[in-house]
């Protein structure tokens, strides 16, 4: 290091921690190599939000085939859901999600999609708003996976989800395609 650089930077204790370079001394490569790591930096940041979102939402597929097969095997009714939600908040108080609403949409959800596969291939891809918006708005299940998967092309937020399912979308585009064949 050479002294200039010693006698610009800061010293704590025993430690000099050096100025910076300035931007006349940098390569002019630099600003290339910053923007590919910011890049690089920023996929893998979107990569694991969404790696952790298909965990939460598989997560939520789990908790809801529990609960499915204990009201139908065994009865269970709101006030074991009740408890669940107070005893799921004790044993885990840094997370969200339990509240007694949302086990009986992740009932639901289950019940929605039987299959893990689907779930896996699609709806654990979109947010858990949107999966719910699906739950309330269509009970038809070809096109819940239909708005789910043009949710995963477009990467539509919920209330644009849910503004292109209030406006029947699915039958615009099919009016729309039978208009330009004719």
């Amino acid at each position: 290091m050479s002294d200039d650089r010693k006698t610009h930077g800061k010293s704590r204790k025993n430690v000099l921690i050096p100025a910076s370079v300035s931007l006349a001394d940098i390569p002019q490569s630099y600003a290339d190599v910053l923007n590919g790591i910011k890049t690089h930096i920023h996929q893998s940041r979107l990569k694991a939000a969404l790696a952790a979102n298909s965990a939460l939402i598989l997560l939520y597929w789990q908790i809801g085939q529990i609960i499915l097969s204990r009201q139908t095997n065994e009865g269970w009714g709101a006030k074991v859901i009740d408890r669940l939600s107070f005893d799921l908040k004790e044993a885990f108080p840094d997370m969200c999600g339990f509240s007694p609403r949302n086990l009986k949409y992740m009932r639901s959800f289950a019940e929605a999609y039987p299959d893990i596969a689907i779930v896996q291939r699609v709806v654990a891809q979109i947010p858990w708003k949107s999966n719910l918006a699906l739950l309330d708005k269509l009970k038809d299940y070809d096109l819940r996976l239909w708005y789910a998967q043009k949710t995963l092309e477009n990467g539509w937020s919920q209330p644009v989800l849910v503004f292109q399912i209030e406006s029947v979308l699915h039958r615009r585009l099919v009016v729309s395609h039978v208009e330009t064949q004719g």
